[in-house]
């Protein structure tokens, strides 16, 4: 059994009953899984002081692909975001915790609502 130096911290470092800046605004919606993926990768990468480059390298895929997987824009496979995760040395269990407790930190009722959410939440049900 593997054992982790230390959990991950999630993505978003802010604090989550911290509220928005301007009373007006609206709250945040709910970030898609690949967002937040995408960020923790992201932070997780800068920490270790490594360019887009180098961890691309270790982690055998192009540096345009894993730009695009921390901008979001990928929906990366499981073997994917395991290899990345590698090159970062972090497990995936623990890249997965941090994740998702990102995504708990979103208050509830912030799903996205948008036409394409709807006709997916349909198509489930």
């Amino acid at each position: 059994m593997a054992e982790t130096a230390r959990p991950l911290a999630p993505a978003d470092d802010r604090p989550a009953d911290e509220t928005p800046r301007d009373p007006a605004a609206a709250p945040p919606a709910e970030p898609l899984w690949r967002d937040a993926l995408g960020q923790c990768l992201r932070r997780l990468r800068i920490e270790r002081g490594e360019i887009l480059v180098e961890t691309a390298r270790r982690a055998g895929v192009s540096p345009q692909y894993l730009s695009e997987m921390e901008r979001g824009v990928k929906e990366p496979s499981s073997e994917m975001i395991a290899a990345v995760a590698g090159a970062l040395d972090v497990t995936l269990g623990d890249l997965t915790l941090a994740i998702a407790t990102t995504l708990l930190a979103v208050p509830a009722g912030a799903a996205p609502a948008g036409p394409t959410c709807q006709a997916a939440y349909a198509l489930a049900a």
